[in-house]
Protein backbone atom coordinates (compact mmCIF):
# COMPACT_ATOMS: atom_id res chain seq x y z
CA UNK A 1 0.00 0.00 0.00
CA UNK A 2 1.66 2.73 -1.40
CA UNK A 3 0.14 7.07 -1.73
CA UNK A 4 -0.47 7.30 -5.57
CA UNK A 5 0.75 11.00 -4.58
CA UNK A 6 4.19 12.72 -3.10
CA UNK A 7 2.90 13.58 -0.27
CA UNK A 8 4.65 17.01 1.62
CA UNK A 9 4.50 20.82 0.95
CA UNK A 10 8.47 21.10 1.15
CA UNK A 11 9.85 23.04 -1.37
CA UNK A 12 11.97 20.09 -2.36
CA UNK A 13 8.42 18.23 -3.12
CA UNK A 14 7.13 20.86 -5.12
CA UNK A 15 10.44 21.03 -6.94
CA UNK A 16 10.15 17.25 -7.20
CA UNK A 17 6.15 17.28 -8.60
CA UNK A 18 7.54 20.16 -11.69
CA UNK A 19 10.33 17.76 -12.56
CA UNK A 20 7.65 14.34 -12.79
CA UNK A 21 5.11 16.60 -14.61
CA UNK A 22 8.06 17.99 -17.15
CA UNK A 23 9.01 14.16 -17.47
CA UNK A 24 5.46 12.63 -18.31
CA UNK A 25 4.87 14.82 -21.15
CA UNK A 26 8.09 13.89 -23.24
CA UNK A 27 9.34 10.05 -24.01
CA UNK A 28 12.42 10.32 -22.98
CA UNK A 29 14.54 7.89 -20.78
CA UNK A 30 14.18 8.84 -17.23
CA UNK A 31 17.04 7.80 -14.43
CA UNK A 32 15.52 8.02 -10.86
CA UNK A 33 18.13 8.57 -7.84
CA UNK A 34 17.97 8.91 -4.17
CA UNK A 35 18.47 6.78 -1.15
CA UNK A 36 17.12 3.29 -0.65
CA UNK A 37 13.17 3.78 0.58
CA UNK A 38 12.83 8.07 -0.65
CA UNK A 39 10.56 7.19 -2.85
CA UNK A 40 12.14 6.64 -6.45
CA UNK A 41 8.94 4.13 -7.47
CA UNK A 42 6.19 6.25 -6.99
CA UNK A 43 8.13 8.79 -8.69
CA UNK A 44 8.19 6.21 -11.58
CA UNK A 45 4.40 6.05 -11.63
CA UNK A 46 3.80 8.96 -11.45
CA UNK A 47 5.58 9.72 -14.26
CA UNK A 48 3.98 6.89 -16.25
CA UNK A 49 0.19 7.83 -15.12
CA UNK A 50 0.69 11.57 -16.23
CA UNK A 51 1.99 10.22 -19.40
CA UNK A 52 0.33 9.47 -22.80
CA UNK A 53 1.76 5.78 -21.85
CA UNK A 54 -0.59 5.31 -19.37
CA UNK A 55 -3.33 3.73 -21.40
CA UNK A 56 -0.77 0.36 -21.77
CA UNK A 57 1.21 -0.86 -18.86
CA UNK A 58 3.85 -0.33 -15.88
CA UNK A 59 5.83 -2.95 -15.27
CA UNK A 60 7.97 -3.42 -12.71
CA UNK A 61 11.06 -5.47 -12.17
CA UNK A 62 13.83 -5.15 -9.39
CA UNK A 63 17.19 -5.84 -10.71
CA UNK A 64 18.86 -6.27 -7.37
CA UNK A 65 16.25 -9.43 -6.29
CA UNK A 66 16.85 -11.47 -9.17
CA UNK A 67 20.22 -13.08 -10.65
CA UNK A 68 21.33 -12.35 -13.87
CA UNK A 69 20.01 -15.69 -15.80
CA UNK A 70 16.42 -15.03 -13.99
CA UNK A 71 16.69 -11.38 -14.72
CA UNK A 72 17.22 -11.94 -18.50
CA UNK A 73 14.38 -14.23 -18.29
CA UNK A 74 12.21 -11.36 -16.49
CA UNK A 75 13.34 -9.05 -19.07
CA UNK A 76 13.39 -10.53 -22.20
CA UNK A 77 11.59 -13.71 -21.60
CA UNK A 78 12.53 -17.31 -22.73
CA UNK A 79 11.32 -19.98 -25.59
CA UNK A 80 9.92 -23.07 -24.57
CA UNK A 81 12.68 -25.48 -23.51
CA UNK A 82 15.19 -23.21 -23.10
CA UNK A 83 16.00 -24.29 -19.61
CA UNK A 84 14.62 -27.20 -17.41
CA UNK A 85 11.02 -26.22 -16.21
CA UNK A 86 10.41 -24.29 -19.51
CA UNK A 87 7.23 -25.65 -20.46
CA UNK A 88 6.35 -23.02 -22.95
CA UNK A 89 7.11 -19.60 -24.14
CA UNK A 90 6.84 -16.98 -21.85
CA UNK A 91 7.09 -12.94 -22.59
CA UNK A 92 8.89 -10.68 -20.68
CA UNK A 93 8.67 -7.62 -19.54
CA UNK A 94 9.78 -5.52 -22.28
CA UNK A 95 7.13 -7.43 -24.53
CA UNK A 96 4.37 -7.28 -21.30
CA UNK A 97 4.82 -3.23 -21.49
CA UNK A 98 4.19 -2.77 -25.11
CA UNK A 99 3.69 1.04 -25.90
CA UNK A 100 3.90 1.25 -21.96
CA UNK A 101 6.72 1.64 -19.21
CA UNK A 102 9.53 -0.49 -18.20
CA UNK A 103 10.67 0.61 -14.53
CA UNK A 104 13.85 -0.60 -13.40
CA UNK A 105 14.61 -0.76 -10.12
CA UNK A 106 18.31 -0.66 -8.93
CA UNK A 107 19.75 -0.71 -12.38
CA UNK A 108 23.24 -0.31 -10.82
CA UNK A 109 23.05 -3.67 -9.56
CA UNK A 110 23.33 -5.70 -12.93
CA UNK A 111 26.19 -7.52 -14.02
CA UNK A 112 28.23 -6.32 -16.81
CA UNK A 113 26.90 -8.38 -19.03
CA UNK A 114 23.16 -7.46 -18.78
CA UNK A 115 24.59 -4.25 -18.74
CA UNK A 116 25.31 -5.00 -22.54
CA UNK A 117 22.29 -6.50 -23.15
CA UNK A 118 20.43 -3.83 -22.13
CA UNK A 119 22.32 -1.64 -24.12
CA UNK A 120 21.91 -3.25 -26.86
CA UNK A 121 17.96 -3.14 -26.05
CA UNK A 122 17.86 0.47 -25.51
CA UNK A 123 19.23 1.23 -29.06
CA UNK A 124 17.61 -0.96 -31.25
CA UNK A 125 14.24 -1.93 -29.38
CA UNK A 126 14.43 -5.75 -30.26
CA UNK A 127 13.71 -8.61 -28.28
CA UNK A 128 15.96 -11.74 -28.55
CA UNK A 129 14.00 -14.37 -25.85
CA UNK A 130 16.53 -16.85 -23.80
CA UNK A 131 16.85 -20.40 -25.82
CA UNK A 132 16.33 -18.47 -29.10
CA UNK A 133 18.99 -17.90 -31.70
CA UNK A 134 17.11 -14.97 -33.50
CA UNK A 135 15.23 -11.95 -32.89
CA UNK A 136 11.05 -12.49 -31.63
CA UNK A 137 10.06 -9.01 -31.52
CA UNK A 138 10.80 -5.06 -31.65
CA UNK A 139 8.77 -3.19 -29.02
CA UNK A 140 8.09 0.34 -28.12
CA UNK A 141 8.78 0.82 -24.77
CA UNK A 142 10.03 3.59 -22.16
CA UNK A 143 12.45 2.82 -19.62
CA UNK A 144 12.26 4.32 -16.19
CA UNK A 145 15.64 3.33 -14.20
CA UNK A 146 16.73 3.83 -10.48
CA UNK A 147 18.98 3.24 -8.34
CA UNK A 148 20.50 3.87 -5.05
CA UNK A 149 24.08 4.50 -6.09
CA UNK A 150 26.45 7.03 -7.82
CA UNK A 151 26.59 5.45 -10.77
CA UNK A 152 29.40 8.18 -11.81
CA UNK A 153 31.38 6.44 -9.40
CA UNK A 154 30.52 3.79 -10.69
CA UNK A 155 31.53 4.64 -14.12
CA UNK A 156 34.78 5.25 -13.00
CA UNK A 157 35.10 2.38 -11.09
CA UNK A 158 34.36 0.61 -14.25
CA UNK A 159 31.74 -1.44 -12.62
CA UNK A 160 29.18 0.32 -14.85
CA UNK A 161 29.13 1.09 -18.58
CA UNK A 162 29.59 4.37 -19.62
CA UNK A 163 27.55 4.38 -22.60
CA UNK A 164 24.47 2.43 -20.30
CA UNK A 165 24.39 5.73 -18.26
CA UNK A 166 24.32 8.03 -20.81
CA UNK A 167 21.71 6.36 -22.59
CA UNK A 168 19.73 5.78 -19.29
CA UNK A 169 19.96 9.53 -18.01
CA UNK A 170 18.78 11.48 -20.74
CA UNK A 171 16.24 13.12 -17.85
CA UNK A 172 17.49 12.87 -14.11
CA UNK A 173 15.24 13.33 -11.66
CA UNK A 174 16.82 12.86 -7.82
CA UNK A 175 14.38 12.18 -4.97
CA UNK A 176 15.67 14.01 -1.37
CA UNK A 177 15.97 12.32 1.50
CA UNK A 178 13.48 12.61 3.84
CA UNK A 179 16.09 14.10 6.64
CA UNK A 180 16.23 17.03 3.82
CA UNK A 181 12.41 18.18 3.75
CA UNK A 182 11.84 17.30 7.90
CA UNK A 183 8.81 19.61 7.53
CA UNK A 184 6.84 16.94 5.35
CA UNK A 185 7.34 14.72 8.36
CA UNK A 186 4.28 16.08 10.66
CA UNK A 187 1.83 15.53 6.34
CA UNK A 188 3.90 12.25 6.60
CA UNK A 189 2.52 10.62 9.80
CA UNK A 190 -1.17 12.13 9.63
CA UNK A 191 -0.99 10.69 6.05
CA UNK A 192 -0.56 7.20 7.15
CA UNK A 193 -2.25 7.34 10.64
CA UNK A 194 -5.03 7.94 8.25
CA UNK A 195 -4.30 5.42 5.71
CA UNK A 196 -3.29 2.14 8.38
CA UNK A 197 -6.47 3.26 10.58
CA UNK A 198 -8.88 2.84 7.54
CA UNK A 199 -6.67 -0.16 6.32
CA UNK A 200 -7.59 -2.12 9.72
CA UNK A 201 -10.64 -0.48 10.57
CA UNK A 202 -9.90 1.58 13.66
CA UNK A 203 -10.18 4.80 14.25
CA UNK A 204 -7.32 7.02 13.56
CA UNK A 205 -5.12 7.59 16.62
CA UNK A 206 -3.59 10.84 17.36
CA UNK A 207 -0.30 12.10 18.41
CA UNK A 208 0.85 13.47 21.52
CA UNK A 209 2.83 16.53 22.05
CA UNK A 210 5.82 14.48 22.93
CA UNK A 211 5.58 11.95 20.95
CA UNK A 212 5.29 14.44 17.61
CA UNK A 213 8.34 16.23 18.48
CA UNK A 214 10.24 12.97 18.73
CA UNK A 215 9.09 11.82 15.50
CA UNK A 216 9.97 14.46 13.71
CA UNK A 217 13.55 14.78 15.45
CA UNK A 218 14.30 11.16 14.32
CA UNK A 219 16.69 11.22 11.57
CA UNK A 220 15.05 8.38 9.42
CA UNK A 221 17.67 6.55 7.50
CA UNK A 222 15.25 4.31 6.26
CA UNK A 223 13.35 7.54 4.41
CA UNK A 224 9.55 7.19 4.11
CA UNK A 225 9.87 3.60 3.78
CA UNK A 226 11.24 3.67 7.48
CA UNK A 227 8.43 6.04 8.77
CA UNK A 228 5.55 4.07 7.04
CA UNK A 229 6.67 0.95 8.82
CA UNK A 230 6.95 2.70 12.26
CA UNK A 231 3.01 3.98 11.74
CA UNK A 232 2.37 0.81 10.80
CA UNK A 233 3.26 -0.63 14.22
CA UNK A 234 1.77 2.41 16.47
CA UNK A 235 -1.73 2.07 14.83
CA UNK A 236 -1.67 -1.94 15.06
CA UNK A 237 -0.61 -1.73 18.44
CA UNK A 238 -2.62 1.32 19.50
CA UNK A 239 -4.35 0.76 22.74
CA UNK A 240 -5.79 4.18 23.37
CA UNK A 241 -7.13 7.44 21.00
CA UNK A 242 -3.51 8.78 21.58
CA UNK A 243 -0.30 7.73 20.62
CA UNK A 244 2.13 8.78 23.59
CA UNK A 245 6.13 9.36 23.55
CA UNK A 246 6.49 5.75 25.38
CA UNK A 247 4.45 4.02 23.02
CA UNK A 248 7.70 4.57 19.76
CA UNK A 249 9.13 1.95 18.53
CA UNK A 250 12.95 1.37 20.64
CA UNK A 251 15.09 2.85 17.77
CA UNK A 252 13.00 6.27 17.66
CA UNK A 253 13.64 6.35 21.28
CA UNK A 254 17.32 5.77 21.36
CA UNK A 255 17.86 8.61 18.17
CA UNK A 256 15.95 11.10 20.38
CA UNK A 257 18.49 13.57 21.76
CA UNK A 258 19.28 13.42 25.47
CA UNK A 259 19.61 16.45 27.22
CA UNK A 260 23.47 17.22 26.36
CA UNK A 261 23.00 16.74 22.86
CA UNK A 262 19.84 19.51 23.90
CA UNK A 263 21.83 22.19 25.34
CA UNK A 264 24.46 21.49 22.13
CA UNK A 265 22.63 21.16 19.45
CA UNK A 266 24.00 18.05 16.97
CA UNK A 267 21.91 17.34 13.93
CA UNK A 268 21.56 13.63 13.60
CA UNK A 269 19.92 13.79 10.36
CA UNK A 270 23.27 15.76 9.04
CA UNK A 271 24.60 12.61 9.43
CA UNK A 272 25.43 9.47 7.23
CA UNK A 273 23.26 6.19 7.92
CA UNK A 274 26.51 4.25 8.10
CA UNK A 275 28.25 6.76 10.71
CA UNK A 276 25.30 6.44 12.74
CA UNK A 277 24.93 2.79 12.72
CA UNK A 278 28.72 2.15 13.10
CA UNK A 279 28.36 4.12 16.61
CA UNK A 280 25.17 2.73 17.90
CA UNK A 281 27.12 -0.81 17.47
CA UNK A 282 30.82 0.42 18.60
CA UNK A 283 29.52 2.38 21.81
CA UNK A 284 26.21 1.50 22.26
CA UNK A 285 26.37 -2.67 22.27
CA UNK A 286 24.18 -3.28 19.43
CA UNK A 287 24.93 -5.99 17.10
CA UNK A 288 25.08 -6.27 14.02
CA UNK A 289 22.89 -8.67 13.09
CA UNK A 290 19.80 -6.33 14.53
CA UNK A 291 21.35 -3.05 13.65
CA UNK A 292 22.23 -3.33 10.19
CA UNK A 293 21.37 -6.83 8.92
CA UNK A 294 17.93 -6.21 9.84
CA UNK A 295 17.83 -2.69 8.38
CA UNK A 296 19.24 -4.42 5.05
CA UNK A 297 17.17 -7.45 4.52
CA UNK A 298 14.61 -4.50 4.80
CA UNK A 299 16.34 -3.06 1.97
CA UNK A 300 16.33 0.58 4.28
CA UNK A 301 20.09 -0.04 4.06
CA UNK A 302 22.40 0.41 0.61
CA UNK A 303 24.84 -2.07 0.06
CA UNK A 304 27.21 1.43 -0.27
CA UNK A 305 26.08 1.40 3.37
CA UNK A 306 27.00 -1.76 4.33
CA UNK A 307 30.19 -1.64 2.79
CA UNK A 308 31.14 1.85 4.59
CA UNK A 309 30.53 -0.21 7.68
CA UNK A 310 32.82 -2.74 7.04
CA UNK A 311 35.35 -0.51 5.99
CA UNK A 312 35.29 1.29 9.21
CA UNK A 313 34.99 -2.02 11.05
CA UNK A 314 38.31 -3.07 9.01
CA UNK A 315 39.98 0.31 9.55
CA UNK A 316 39.13 -0.35 13.35
CA UNK A 317 40.75 -4.10 13.87
CA UNK A 318 43.80 -3.58 10.96
CA UNK A 319 41.71 -5.66 8.65
CA UNK A 320 40.71 -8.34 11.32
CA UNK A 321 37.68 -9.40 10.55
CA UNK A 322 37.39 -12.08 13.78
CA UNK A 323 38.18 -8.74 15.39
CA UNK A 324 36.03 -7.39 14.11
CA UNK A 325 33.12 -9.86 15.29
CA UNK A 326 33.69 -8.75 18.39
CA UNK A 327 33.48 -5.23 17.88
CA UNK A 328 30.25 -5.51 16.13
CA UNK A 329 28.96 -7.67 19.12
CA UNK A 330 28.25 -11.23 18.02
CA UNK A 331 29.09 -14.30 19.14
CA UNK A 332 32.64 -15.48 18.25
CA UNK A 333 30.70 -18.86 16.63
CA UNK A 334 28.47 -15.97 14.07
CA UNK A 335 32.00 -15.49 12.04
CA UNK A 336 31.51 -18.12 9.45
CA UNK A 337 27.74 -16.49 9.41
CA UNK A 338 29.05 -12.95 9.07
CA UNK A 339 31.61 -13.62 6.19
CA UNK A 340 28.80 -15.21 4.55
CA UNK A 341 26.76 -12.87 4.46
CA UNK A 342 28.88 -10.31 3.09
CA UNK A 343 30.25 -12.48 0.60
CA UNK A 344 26.53 -13.16 -0.51
CA UNK A 345 26.13 -8.98 -0.95
CA UNK A 346 29.09 -8.50 -2.26
CA UNK A 347 30.52 -6.06 0.79
CA UNK A 348 33.16 -8.31 1.38
CA UNK A 349 36.56 -6.80 1.12
CA UNK A 350 40.16 -7.62 1.23
CA UNK A 351 41.85 -7.34 4.47
CA UNK A 352 45.38 -7.07 3.26
CA UNK A 353 45.36 -2.54 2.50
CA UNK A 354 43.86 -2.11 6.26
CA UNK A 355 46.70 -4.33 7.71
CA UNK A 356 49.41 -2.08 5.55
CA UNK A 357 47.83 0.91 6.19
CA UNK A 358 48.13 -0.25 9.93
CA UNK A 359 51.50 -1.26 9.47
CA UNK A 360 52.54 1.92 7.71
CA UNK A 361 51.38 4.04 10.52
CA UNK A 362 53.30 1.68 12.68
CA UNK A 363 56.11 2.74 11.41
CA UNK A 364 55.74 6.01 10.77
CA UNK A 365 55.44 6.17 14.80
CA UNK A 366 58.99 4.08 15.33
CA UNK A 367 60.49 5.92 12.66
CA UNK A 368 59.69 9.21 12.53
CA UNK A 369 61.11 11.08 9.61
CA UNK A 370 64.38 13.41 9.34
CA UNK A 371 62.40 16.50 9.08
CA UNK A 372 59.87 15.35 11.96
CA UNK A 373 63.14 14.11 14.08
CA UNK A 374 64.89 17.76 13.64
CA UNK A 375 61.70 19.55 14.39
CA UNK A 376 61.56 17.66 17.45
CA UNK A 377 65.20 18.71 18.70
Amino acid sequence: MQPTKLVGTSPSITNLQEEIFYAAKCDAKVLVTGESGAGKEIVARLIHAGSPRSRSQLVTVNCAALSETLLETELFGHVRGSFTGAYRDRLGAFEQAHRGTVFMDEVGETSPRMQGLLLRFLETGEIQRVGSDQVQNRVDVRVIAATNRNLMESVAAKTFREDLYYRLNVIHIRVPPLRDRGEDVPVLLRFFLDQFAKQYQVESPALSAEAMQTLCEHPWPGNVRELKNVVERLVVRAKTGEIGRDDLPLEVLRSAPTAAQVAVPVSPATRPAADMLFERMVNGGESFWSCVYAPFMARDLTRDDLRTIVRKGLERTSGNYKVMVELFNMPADDYKRFLGFLRKYQCHMPFQQFRSAATSRDAGRQHPSPGRMAASA
